[in-house]
């Protein structure tokens, strides 16, 4: 019998060996284009020449200044892009950024056009002038050939003259000297272009791109103080040819999309929850000393030292209804306001000061929305107790679906590091994209439904939003689609040396009734009159997107950076007064000097705004927060750092700094420094 039983395990043995020596081999892995990418390029630039210098308070149009090979038409460019492909097939769509230096300058001296020979000039000097640098956002379509990647691109540019220059009529006299300041604005405009890439390895890639980046017209107005005028016009347009190198990190999908363990510690729940209450309370002091300001005007942050204070009351309430739906309320207690009303920076110091301030507490229902979660399968993950979060086991690849009343960045734009006010940065910029107007209230709410698809490695959103019955309305639009705003995300988590992240690339576009900057000029110029946007309305469409990084460091060190560009020729809706905007800091936990709950941050911005909007504001215009009568334009610099002292669970103080340079883009206000306490409770 024995001997039975070793010639039947000898023959499945034997069996199982000719089985597995049929099988196929297990498969070599296939080398993808999809993932994050890194890199830095070099190459050469050409720009056609083609400046004028229109004279005006001259005697005749004999004394225009037309430079012929007054440009550097060929120079050197270096810098650095990031992106994401996704391949499809032989197909591989993606998003690209970049920021380049160009160094493009006017200058030299040039023979002076004959009528200026009875005035004893014989040539002229030009300085300055300078495109130093170009960045683009831009979406890419290629096709592989396996390690070979043959791609078009095409989307938004910026860049252009930023610095001062002038033009001297030889010999210089007083009268001769013609100078210029700082152009308002580097516009906001278009780039096309295409390359090829190999694969040198699954994870270097080299590159050879041609760029076309039509930056625009640059306008400068060089004055002698004595009625004569040089109008400057320069087509600002680059023909860019580069070499580049990228490093694609591995996919990964990390602990940050849901929290690994409950928060204080506490049990994971046997079952999921039924219902929730939670609630917050903070207070928050804001104020600064006086500050130099050359003039003022009806929207300006006050140059007197100034003190305002906030109290935001929340309670987040929730039912479950059926498997995976929720239904959640928000009613909310305001009280207070934000310094200076709510005026005069762009990049607004407190996130609790809304738009519509009150010197006594009134209630709000800000939120009250319907959230259904449909699983699809494999793993689950726990979801912790929170506010307008039920607890329970969700599957990790899953769809959401929320429509009712809520804020668009409930959803979008979110990072861990910088978005949550009540226990990180105040700034509005900083806090979220500056240039992303997203559709809301005077309150930062509106009616909306949004979809989200969550995956191993990736999420796509997708919504659609109430913007408000006119830019900056405490009303929300009351008809369906007759002023909205479509918004979409992609997400991606990655590991970098074993550390988790986030990218994300998001897209919106605002159609409604708004104004133009440069017919309100017109028309104010036309009848002599301060311009005013509201008296130009129509129905138009401004859109915009940026980027949205979060990567962690250390289990204690983590960074955030943003990057958001908008179309600059109408009036912002919603939001506040910026066409483009970069941000970035770090987050620092206290368990580096034995503060496990305390949390430091270290954060900047660098905010502006588009030529027809800088023009619009420096003839006396009023924005949406900005207005200061006048304008001598620069980019607004802001920079804040914060102290969270934790007392107990769900208790902590924060001390607050931001210095803000430029406030509401005017070189002639400011610097100012502000200071807030922040108090804050929560259960």
């Amino acid at each position: 019998m024995k001997s039975t039983y070793l010639i039947l395990g000898l023959n499945a043995v034997f069996a199982s060996t000719v089985f597995a020596a049929d099988l196929p081999a297990p498969p070599v892995p296939v080398f993808t284009w999809t993932g994050l990418y890194l890199g830095a390029n070099v190459g050469a630039w050409f720009a056609p020449n083609n400046p004028s210098y229109e004279a005006i308070g001259f005697p005749s149009a004999g004394f225009d200044l037309v430079p012929n090979g007054g440009g550097q038409n060929v120079g050197a460019t270096g810098g650095f892009q990031a992106g994401y492909n996704y391949q499809i097939g032989s197909f591989v769509p993606g998003l690209e950024t970049d920021f380049d230096y160009l160094g493009n300058c006017r200058g030299g001296t040039f023979a002076a056009p004959p009528a200026y020979a009875p005035f004893g000039i014989g040539s002229y000097s030009l300085s300055g002038g300078c495109s130093y640098y170009a960045g683009t956002l831009r979406g890419r379509l290629g096709y592989a050939f396996d390690q070979v990647l043959v791609y078009g691109t095409a989307g938004i540019a910026y860049g252009g003259n930023r610095n001062p220059g002038s033009v001297a009529l030889n010999p210089i006299t007083p009268g001769n000297y013609f100078a210029a300041g700082a152009s308002r604005s580097a516009r906001t405009k278009y780039v096309f272009g295409a390359g090829i890439e190999y694969a040198l390895t699954d994870h270097w890639f080299a590159r050879a791109e041609y760029l076309y980046v039509n930056l625009g017209r640059i306008d400068q107005f060089f004055a002698n103080g004595a009625g004569q005028i040089y109008d400057s016009s320069q087509f600002n347009q680059n023909h860019i040819f580069r070499l580049g190198l990228d490093y694609k990190f591995d996919n990964g999908t990390p602990a940050t999309e849901a929290p690994s363990a409950p928060p204080s510690g506490e049990a994971p729940p046997a079952t999921a929850e039924e219902y929730s209450a939670h609630g917050q309370i903070t207070w928050l002091p804001q104020g600064y000393p006086g500050f130099p300001a050359a003039y003022s005007g009806p929207q300006s942050l006050p140059p007197q030292a100034h003190v305002a204070e906030n109290l935001v009351v929340d309670a987040f309430l929730g039912l479950g209804l059926w498997k995976g739906a929720a239904i959640y309320i928000n009613p909310e207690i305001d009280e207070g306001f934000g310094v200076g009303n709510t005026f005069g920076v762009a990049g607004f110091p407190n996130a609790f000061a809304y738009k519509v301030g009150a010197s006594q507490p009134y209630e709000r229902n800000q939120r009250y929305f319907l959230r259904q979660v449909i699983g699809l399968g494999d793993e689950t993950e726990q979801v912790y107790a929170g506010p307008n979060q039920l607890a329970g086991a969700v599957d990790s690849n899953r769809l959401t679906f929320t429509v009712g009343k809520y804020s668009v960045i409930d959803i979008f734009d979110d990072n861990k590091y910088a978005h949550d006010p009540m226990n990180n940065f105040l700034n509005w910029t900083i806090s979220d994209m500056g240039a992303f107007d997203y559709a809301a209230d005077s309150w930062g709410f509106t009616y909306g439904a949004t979809a989200e698809w969550k995956q191993d490695w990736w999420t796509a959103r997708a919504g659609v939003f109430q913007l408000s019955q006119q830019p900056n309305s405490e009303v929300i639009e009351p008809v369906l689609f007759r002023q909205f705003e479509p918004v979409v995300e992609f997400e991606e988590r990655h590991t970098i040396l074993e550390q988790p992240g986030k990218l994300k690339f998001l897209f919106y576009a605002n159609d409604g009734f708004m104004g133009s900057f440069d017919q309100a000029v017109a028309e104010g110029f036309a009848t002599g009159t301060t311009p005013d946007i509201s008296t130009t309305r129509a129905r138009r469409v401004k859109v915009g997107g940026g980027l949205n990084l979060e990567q962690q460091i250390t289990q204690s060190l983590g960074l955030f950076a943003r990057l958001s560009m908008a179309t600059g020729q109408y009036e912002t809706f919603d939001f506040t007064e910026v066409e483009r905007s970069a941000s970035g800091g770090v987050q620092i936990s206290g368990d580096l000097w034995g503060r496990e709950k305390d949390q430091i941050g270290i954060g900047g911005v660098l905010n502006g705004i588009s030529a027809a909007h800088a023009n619009y504001l420096a003839a006396g215009g009023t924005g949406l927060i900005l207005g200061d009568g006048a304008l001598s334009y620069s980019g607004e610099r802001i920079l804040e750092a914060y102290y969270k002292y934790t007392i107990a669970d769900g208790l902590h103080v924060s001390a607050d700094y931001q210095f803000v340079d430029n406030p509401g883009y005017n070189l002639a206000r400011g610097p100012v420094s502000l200071f807030a306490l922040r108090l804050h409770a929560e259960f």
